[in-house]
Parts: C-alpha cells; structure tokens; sequence
C-alpha cells in the first residue's frame, strides 16, 4: 500500500484515500512556482501592495499565500476539484460521508446547520447553556427553541450537557420539533452522552446537530471521549482553530446518514458564508488533517502524557486540578482533559484576577476564565517547555494570591432563577421596535439584545425572555468582578435595550 493511504480496519481510514495528499497546499505550492501574475482579488497582489510597516509585523508569506480559490488555487470552472478533494479526504478522515470547509468560524457551521434542519417558525430541541452563535441563529433563522434544561452543578455554578431525560421532558412538553441540538464538549471540557442522545433522537426520527465546537481532536484518539459522528450524529461541528491546530476561523462540518440533506446544507452555508474564502484557512484545515490522519495517534498520545504530568505537578502545589468533580449521573458523562480546569476558590481570588495576574506578570493566557475558575488548554502544539512555564506561573499564582485584594461578590442565581421566562420569538423580539430603560427598570421587561457573559458566550439574557431581578444582580455583580458583556448596547449596563410598550 503506497505510504499515507490506509486500511480503514486498521486505523479508520478508508483505502482509496491517499491522507498523503493535501490538494489545497499543493496547488498553492503550484501557484507561486508557476509564478502566475494576478489581475483579479485579492488587491494586495502577492503582497506587492501592502504597507512595508505591516508586512514588518505579519511577514510578507501571509499574503503570499493569500490565494483567490477561483482562477488562482484552481481554474475558472473549479475543474481541478482542489476543494473537493480537500473536504472527501477530511471526511474519510473522520468517517463522515460529507465535509464542508467553513473559513467563518463554527458560529457560521452551526447556523447552516440549523437552518439545515429546521426553518422559520418551526421548532428546534435547543439546551438553554448554547453558545451566543445558536442564539445568533435562531434569531437570523425564526427557528422557535424549545428549550431543554442542561445538567445544572449548583454547587460550582456551572453546567454541563443534557442527558436523555432532559430531552425527553423537553419534548413531551412540545413534540412538534424538527430536531435537536446538543453542546458538546463545553469550554470546561465536559461531555454529554452523545450515543444516547443520538438513539433518543433517532427513535423518534429526529436528526441531532452536535455544536462540537471543542472537539475538532477527538476523532483522531480513543483515548478522548466520543465524538459526534462515531455517537450517530447528523450534522456535527469543530472549530480546527480551537483545539487544533489551524488559524483563527477554521471550521468544519461533517454530516452522515440521509436525515439531513448534504444539498440542503450546502445551500444553507453558502447563503450565509462569505464568496470570498480565504485560502489561509483552507490550507490550515487540509494540512491539519494531513497531520492527523498521518501522526495523529502519536501526537496525540504525547499530549496526553504531557497533561496528565501537569495536573499532578500543579496539583503539588496545592491547587484544585478539576475532574472527577465533573462526573456523575446528572453531571458529566465524560471530560477532555486536555482542558485543565483550576478551581481558585481554595486560594480566595476570582478567575478574572487570576487570568489578569497570569498575562501581566507572567506572560502567559488562559484560554477562560470565571468568578472562581481558569482553563488552560493543552493539545499536541505543547511540549515540557510551555507546560513548565504554566507551572511555574501558576506556583507563582499560588504565592502571590494571598497579596490579591478580596475578589468583589457575585450573585449567583440558582439554577431555576437562570431559567427566564420565554414571551416572544428571539428573532420577533430582537427586531422589533425597542427602547433603551434604566436597568433599575429592567425587571420584568423583555429583553430585546442578548446579554452575554463572556467567555464562555452562554447568553444569561435573550431576545424574548423576560428580565429578571436575580439575573439582573447576577450580570450587574459580575460585571463589577470582571466579567466581560459584549453584547448588549451598554455594556456598562446602566441601560438595556427592551421590547418597546405598545
């Protein structure tokens, strides 16, 4: 067999595909060596037209590379099949039947994913902790939600995915739904129960989209947890940018079975994608996969040893090092733990401190941070070099803590008071006529905006529910500790913008 084709029932992959092969880097290989002169986009030129002081600070490669995919990576007529064949070696990469190259980002996938499966006014399975991007959808879409509760740890203030019979009660409730939508895993590294989910779903002939936005890596070791296309998803989604290795905006979607349409969803991104691709991320996401389909067990193995080393290091110094806190029946079912999850309670100080602390004085970010949380990210990019520099920082965290001022107060809602009352349609509430109030005068009004802690960009408030005086005390409070809104009108929320009196 010639290198880089494999025997699926070896390692997964399918025998008439060459994973040898990066059809995207090798036309652009060809492009510059056939030294064609451009006269169409991008306006840069190869470069030739951008300012000196930028090309000091980015490199002149960048634009060079920057290739347009009509008449530059391929032909007029795309005749080659330079994406084509970049996006049936991803698939057969994974074992999906279909790939889709996204360079928007999974907020756009998991748009076209939606509206690939349900349209205006009908109904979706949707868990109330999702990401601000399928909120963006349901308001772009008029897709009605029907809300399903997440798994809910009152105790950490934090949730995880749904299990089946939260599914199930939100269905029984409302049966008139077009499918489901699971996130997972979360920005804790936390996993549903995708084969269940999947099965439920299927019993009842509906098709599960999985935001698996964190989980572009699992496919590629059975060491992680399950993946959505080996759970008997549908439609699944990954950021490559997030815990693979791709430039920012790399994102893919998968789709397997016949529930959803590879046409439909084609058609549903491209209303919604951009015409002009950038031929950065497509070269990223075809190199990551050559990558992986070739050494990804390898890379991966290491990165497991190597995280698995850090979390004992950094439990010595006395730090929380989160996981099987996670685990339990109406919790987690599974956790990445290339997600190092450090619990700073025990130290008196806020993850908003601690991620601040972390980038002023000892150069190093984390990926989240919250009231009493920091996740740092790990995967096959870090060595001993950069996981000692965590440690050290974060001993450095350690002993500087007790010097931090007090964090302020957040107040937290229970889990019930997160649940907002639903009186209009997102999309009917976000476009229709508004005005902005005092946020003293907010309780009890509908929300016109979302209102989204960030990270990690669960919305505390949408378009629609019905504002309340916990959540209010909750953002205000949080706000006043360091969280990040970046959604609403005000982000000082002094004012919020609400469905205007009739």
């Amino acid at each position: 067999m010639p290198p880089g084709c494999f025997a699926r029932g070896a390692s997964g992959y399918s025998a008439a595909m060459d994973h040898s092969k990066a059809p995207v880097l090798e036309a652009l290989r060809d492009y510059h060596s056939t030294g064609y002169v451009p006269f169409n986009a991008p306006g840069h030129k190869q470069g030739r037209g951008i300012d000196p002081r930028v090309l000091e600070v980015v490199g002149a490669d960048v634009f060079k590379s920057d290739v347009i995919a009509l008449n530059g990576l391929d032909d007029r007529l795309m005749r080659q099949g330079v994406l084509a064949e970049a996006q049936a070696l991803m698939a057969d990469a994974v074992g999906a039947d279909h790939t889709f190259f996204s360079t928007c980002g999974s907020s756009l996938s998991v748009k076209s994913a939606m509206l690939a499966v349900a349209g205006p006014h009908e109904k979706l399975l949707v868990p109330r902790h999702v990401h601000k991007s399928v909120i963006s959808g349901l308001i772009v879409s008029g897709v009605r939600p029907v809300w399903v509760r997440p798994h809910w740890d009152a105790e950490r203030h934090l949730s995880h995915p749904p299990g089946v019979r939260e599914f199930a009660e939100a269905y029984e409730s409302d049966p008139e739904v077009k499918g489901a939508l699971v996130v997972t895993p979360t920005d804790y590294g936390t996993c549903g129960d995708l084969r269940a989910i999947a099965d439920w779903c299927h019993e009842r002939g509906l098709p599960l989209i999985v935001d698996e936005a964190w989980g572009a890596h699992l496919p590629f070791h059975d060491g992680l947890p399950p993946w959505g296309m080996d759970a008997g998803a549908d439609v699944c989604v990954t950021s490559v940018h997030k815990m693979g290795a791709a430039v920012e905006q790399s994102s893919v979607f998968h789709l397997q079975g016949d529930r959803v349409d590879p046409n439909v969803l084609k058609a549903r991104e491209d209303l919604l994608g951009t015409t002009s691709a950038s031929s950065l991320v497509y070269a990223a996401l075809d190199g990551w996969r050559r990558q992986m389909a070739e050494q990804g067990k390898e890379l991966i193995d290491g990165a497991l040893t190597l995280v698995d080393s850090v979390r004992g290091r950094l439990a010595d110094l006395g730090v929380t090092v989160m996981h099987d806190e996670f685990l339990g029946p109406d919790l987690a079912d599974s956790v990445d733990r290339l997600k190092v999850v450090l619990d700073l309670d025990p130290l008196g100080i806020s993850g908003y401190q601690a991620a601040d602390w972390l980038r002023e004085h000892q150069r190093v970010t984390v990926g989240l941070s919250d009231h009493r949380r920091i996740v740092a990210q790990f995967n096959h990019s870090d060595d001993e070099k950069t996981a000692s520099t965590l440690v050290d920082a974060i001993d450095a965290l350690v002993k500087a803590a007790p010097s931090f001022e007090k964090p302020p107060k957040v107040d937290l809602p229970s889990p019930r008071e997160m649940e907002l009352e639903t009186a209009m349609l997102p999309r009917d509430a976000f476009f229709g006529p508004a005005e902005q109030v005092p946020v003293a005068e907010a309780a009890g009004r509908i929300a016109a905006e979302m209102i989204t802690p960030y990270p990690p960009g669960a919305p505390g408030v949408l378009p629609g529910e019905v504002i309340t005086r916990p959540m209010l005390d909750y953002l205000r409070s949080g706000l006043g500790a360091g969280m990040q809104l970046p959604d609403p009108a005000d982000s000082d929320l002094e004012s919020i913008r609400v469905v205007a009196k009739h």
